[in-house]
């Protein structure tokens, strides 16, 4: 029976999340939260020498949010959007111009409103420069890039430890599923090789600082910036290689960032017919997230020299380690479903989450702006905000009837049961129109990690047309 698959789907994950909008979501600690506009474009990974298909597209979405008050710790954004709409023109485009060459473009122009119902509406216009690059194959399964470049590392779905390119790179959009986030985003500058064999692959590139770092603001900065600010602003280079030994598909990694250097490593193993178990690993020496965010905000003058790094922050430089291990489980209707396990060790521990909130009821107004930051850093990084979460995430394609998907995702807090949930529904009305329908809410008490966002709940639609 098709019944039984969405039952356990939904059923599962609501309960999972029970007693939050993706790690994107939480960038709107500072007014930065993906807008209602829907990720449907770039959502097919791309392979190096690979073409990828023309796609354009118009999409209209408008969008409904419910706003918590009384907060434990103040928004410093006293005002946020209750309802939001957005008009879009949107273009993937591949092109072979000879043998062995080929050039890729990847851009979003948005036309965007925002109405909050206590103070003014708000228009803008924004675009979104993602990829443009160049592909040239000089011998056979040898291949260069060189432009903007999405460069995707990692087979989790909720955090990637190895996506050393995946800092900063947020855009606006609807649909905040890890995996659309991590496809529909800003590409970095550089240069990237790779060399593929028959079981194996070897990868180098190298993206050179264009400008100084972009300062981590509440306003979406809008118009045309290439934002190279946030994408190139220290000079990154990453070597991969992976070599297929028997079922497993090992990938080693070295990344390097101006004083920083990180290794990773990735797994995936077959489990029988139906399970995929895999497992990402990154590290490197490092201060805890809290002590990088007051330094980064100190550096590009958003936070004042004297901000203190609070007293439970771990300031000191250590080896620190990022996991995702988790299995997807696919059925025989379509649907797969996706469990994992999270550790990001610079993250904010028990005590660190609960002297969140108690820095702020001791009676510092100013400080709540600097603990705000912190949680907003953590989201333009896309790492978790606390040290351990479980991500659940299942979707069924042609569910029902044909062409309608449904899917449905949460983050889940191993210290207070609060979650981040979406359920999401798509129906292609035919070859040129489709139509999409989220609802995402922030589930938790309020001096839980995601039950202390301003915003409790929101729906999006959406309405696209295909050319």
């Amino acid at each position: 029976m098709k019944r039984s698959p969405l039952f356990l789907m939904l059923a599962g994950i609501w309960m999972a999340a029970g007693p939050s909008p993706v790690i994107a979501q939480e960038d709107f600690d500072l007014d930065r939260i993906p807008d209602t506009q829907p990720a449907t474009s770039d959502e097919t990974s791309r392979d190096v020498g690979t073409a990828q298909q023309n796609k354009i597209f118009l999409e209209d979405a408008l969008g409904l949010t419910g706003r918590r008050n009384n907060l434990v710790v103040p928004s410093p954004s006293a005002h946020q959007p209750d309802v939001q709409a957005r008009s879009s023109l949107d273009v993937t485009a591949h092109r072979d111009w000879a043998d062995g060459l080929s050039a890729t473009l990847s851009d979003r122009l948005d036309l965007s409103w925002r109405n909050d119902l206590d103070v003014s509406s708000h228009r803008s216009i924004a675009n979104d420069f993602r990829e443009a690059y160049l592909t040239w194959e000089p011998v056979s399964q040898t291949y260069v890039e060189s432009g903007r470049v999405n460069l995707r590392n990692g087979s989790a779905l909720g955090f990637n430890p190895t996506d050393f390119f995946k800092t900063r790179s947020l855009v606006n959009q609807t649909n905040l599923d890890p995996s659309a986030l991590r496809n529909n985003r800003l590409g970095t500058f550089m240069v990237h090789a790779q060399r593929l064999w028959s079981d194996g692959s070897a990868g180098l590139a190298f993206g050179p600082k264009l400008a100084d770092a972009s300062p981590l603001t509440g306003t979406d900065p809008g118009g045309f910036d290439v934002r190279s600010g946030r994408t190139n602003a220290e000079d990154r280079m990453l070597v991969s290689l992976t070599q297929d030994i028997g079922d497993f598909s090992p990938q080693a990694l070295f990344y390097h960032e101006a004083d920083r250097t990180r290794w990773g490593l990735n797994l995936s193993h077959p489990v029988g017919q139906s399970i995929i178990a895999y497992g990402e690993w990154a590290g490197g020496r490092q201060a805890s997230g809290v002590a990088e965010a007051v330094a980064f905000g100190k550096r590009t003058g958003t936070l004042p020299t004297t901000a203190p790094v609070p007293a439970s922050a771990d300031s000191a430089v250590s080896f620190k380690n990022d996991l995702a291990l988790g299995a997807s489980w696919t059925g025989s209707e379509k649907v797969t479903v996706n469990a994992e396990y999270h550790l990001h060790q610079a993250g904010l521990s028990r005590r660190d989450l609960r002297d969140w909130f108690a820095s702020s009821a001791r009676g510092a107004p100013s400080l709540a702006n600097e603990l705000w930051y912190v949680r907003s850093f953590a989201a333009d990084q896309q790492n978790p905000l606390v040290r351990h979460q479980i991500f659940l995430r299942a979707d069924w394609t042609d569910a029902v009837i044909s062409h309608l998907e449904l899917s449905a995702f949460a983050f889940i807090s191993l210290y207070d049961g609060s979650s981040q949930t979406q359920l999401a529904a798509s129906y292609d009305l035919s070859d040129h129109w489709s139509m999409g329908l989220y609802a995402a809410a922030n589930l938790g008490g309020a001096q839980s990690e995601h039950g202390s966002f301003p915003q409790s709940a929101s729906l999006t639609m959406q309405v696209i047309r295909y050319f």
